[in-house]
């Protein structure tokens, strides 16, 4: 019964973050962590895999080791649920959740960089049209901004400010 309840609940959970899509690491990872530590299932994607057990191991050590084989089992399972289809299957396998991760990061580097680099571009070309209220284009900027902060290229405030205000008519 617990292990349904388990079950039940990371499938409830997998469907509220959104699919991995090759385009959305950055939100889709903060998700993954996020969920996955609200479950406590996230032990394998903080620390390591613990040295096999033998007789001598400790009920500690026993305890910790069974604990990480549920922890990565379930994560890796949760990661390939959120995962999209046409995704999958060019991902090597893997056993590991925290290898699983890094290698979803791989796939998405390239495309974190074209994204990045699309936006960019629509920043700094944007012009104000008068079809939105000022404050809501400069707010579209910023948003801009804040997309291009979370695939990590930081852009100095001097620098936003200089693009909002060439995105304005002269008068």
């Amino acid at each position: 019964m617990n292990q349904v309840s388990v079950l039940v609940s990371l499938h409830s959970h997998a469907s509220s973050v959104p699919l991995f899509n090759g385009l959305n690491f950055s939100d889709w990872c903060e998700q993954v962590q996020f969920h996955l530590g609200v479950l406590d299932l996230d032990l394998a994607l903080q620390i390591e895999k613990s040295a096999t057990i033998t007789d001598e191991s400790s009920n500690e050590e026993k305890a910790l080791y069974k604990a990480w084989e549920i922890s990565n089992r379930l994560s890796l399972m949760f990661m390939r649920m959120t995962v999209a289809n046409n995704l999958k299957s060019k991902i090597p396998k893997t056993d590991s959740a925290k290898e699983f991760k890094k290698l979803i990061e791989e796939r998405s580097q390239t495309a974190d960089k074209s994204l990045a680099g699309t936006l960019m571009s629509n920043l700094t070309n944007m012009k104000y049209d008068g079809s939105l209220a000022m404050h809501e284009h400069v707010l579209e900027m910023t948003t801009l901004e804040a997309k291009i902060k979370t695939l990590g290229m930081n852009m100095d405030e001097y620098f936003l400010v200089q693009f909002i205000l060439n995105s304005l008519p002269p008068e």
